[in-house]
């Protein structure tokens, strides 16, 4: 089980951001930020938006740090990308 995150760069609400990925399913990227508290509602189209101060905890709990260009070379790779507009997935 790997989870990817990418640095805290995304700014947005006052804060800056970083994207949380998985490179298997959509079903395992749930799991992992279910199993750190992350909600749901965080969860935007193919990732999650993890807020900078919560990403030492993502990296603690096993995600791997990588540029945000690998962050979307693995959602291609994985076949998980989807851009704004595309259905919301149930799960893979």
């Amino acid at each position: 089980m790997t989870v990817y995150i990418d640095p805290p760069t995304w700014p947005g609400h006052g804060r800056l951001w970083s994207h949380l990925v998985s490179d298997l399913s959509y079903d395992e990227l749930h799991a992992f930020a279910d199993r750190m508290g992350v909600p749901r509602r965080a969860f935007e189209r193919d990732h999650y938006d993890i807020p900078q101060l919560r990403y030492a905890d993502a990296v603690n709990a096993g995600a791997v740090e990588v540029s945000s260009r690998e962050v979307v070379r693995l959602l291609h790779g994985a076949g998980l990308r989807r851009r704004k507009g595309a259905a919301q997935p149930r799960s893979s």
